[in-house]
C-alpha cells in the first residue's frame, strides 16, 4: 500500500489557497494555478523588498540634489563638504531637512561650502 501523507499535503494546499484569497478567477481556488500565482508573487515580494531600498535612496539623492542646486552647489560637492566637516547625517534625514526645514538645510549647505572653500 502506498503512503501519501494526505494530512501534510492538504495542509500545504490549504496554506497556499489561503494566501491566494482575494485573487480573481481560478487563481483563488484551482490548486495548480493558485500555486503558480502565489510562488510568483512571493518571488516578486522578495526581489522588491531589496529594490525598495535602492529606489528610496535614489529619491533621497535627487531631493538633496535639487535643494542643494538652489544654493549653487552640486550634490557631490555637498556630500564631500559634509564628510570633511564630519557631519554624519544619512541621506534620508538630509532629504527630510531639505523638504521640511529649509533654514536648517541652508546652514548645512553653508557648512559644506565652507569646507570646500577651505580645501581649495
Amino acid at each position: 500500500m502506498r503512503v501519501t501523507n494526505k494530512v501534510a499535503s492538504r495542509r500545504r494546499r490549504k496554506k497556499f489557497l489561503k494566501l491566494a484569497k482575494g485573487s480573481w478567477g481560478r487563481r483563488k481556488n484551482v490548486w495548480t494555478i493558485a500555486k503558480h500565482h502565489i510562488e510568483k508573487g512571493l518571488q516578486y515580494a522578495y526581489r522588491d523588498r531589496r529594490a525598495r531600498k535602492r529606489e528610496f535612496r535614489r529619491l533621497w539623492i535627487s531631493r538633496i540634489n535639487a535643494a542643494v542646486r538652489q544654493h549653487g552647489m552640486t550634490y557631490s560637492q555637498f556630500i564631500h563638504g559634509l564628510k570633511q566637516q564630519n557631519v554624519q547625517l544619512d541621506r534620508k534625514s538630509l532629504a527630510y531637512l531639505a523638504m521640511n526645514d529649509p533654514e536648517g538645510f541652508q546652514k548645512l549647505v553653508a557648512l559644506a561650502q565652507e569646507a570646500t572653500q577651505q580645501a581649495a
